[in-house]
């Protein structure tokens, strides 16, 4: 369904036993960052109504989920602070197209694929993590991060026929995979 050619390696799970606090601030930077990315999509497509519609939908729960997740990191005594960001999305992105329509193909598809992991990752946390709270938070998020890649998807395809969009979703997807293959020593939402 969400087109992950890799499953997040044992090696991640390890860091959010070690580094709970850094994956939550994290998180809270990857949900603002993703409400910016849509925002930033509206910019770029603004004669597509369709797109700025779904887009305005997605910034709202974004910072919706950027707000509950700084409501968690105070809950918990964590200050919310800049870190080092992974080079995940940094490198996904340079995968991106500079010629249009294939740039918002490519620029709908990462952030699908962005979604997708994030969506897997969700699944991880609310299944590993043992505090019912935190447990039940990504739960309810899983949901939305599902919809949100499904709705990347189907926004490519208004610049390019189906059978593009698929192909190119599955050369971005290999991409990925070797992407979160290299890992990194800091503890993040996608690393």
């Amino acid at each position: 369904m969400l087109n992950l050619r890799t499953e997040t390696s044992p090696r991640w799970l390890s860091q959010v036993d070690l580094h709970l606090d850094e994956i939550l601030i994290d998180h809270a930077h990857c949900e603002k960052k993703a409400a910016g990315t849509a925002m930033n999509l509206i910019f770029a497509y603004v004669e597509r109504e369709s797109l700025c519609r779904a887009m305005k939908e997605i910034v709202t729960e974004e910072l919706d989920h950027f707000e509950q997740v700084l409501e968690i990191l105070k809950q918990r005594g964590i200050r919310f602070r800049r870190l080092p960001p992974s080079t995940y999305g940094r490198r996904l992105n340079d995968l991106v197209r500079r010629q249009e329509p294939q740039r918002a193909v490519d620029r709908l598809l990462v952030a699908a694929l962005i979604e997708a992991r994030s969506c897997e990752r969700f699944d991880l946390l609310r299944n590993h993590i043992q505090d019912h709270d935190l447990a039940s938070f990504y739960d309810r998020l899983f949901e939305s991060e599902a919809r949100h890649y499904s709705t990347y998807v189907q926004l490519a395809e208004l610049f390019a026929n189906a059978n593009i969009v698929h192909q190119r979703l599955a050369e971005l997807a290999e991409q990925e995979a070797a992407i979160l293959a290299d890992g990194e020593p800091c503890a993040r939402m996608h690393s």
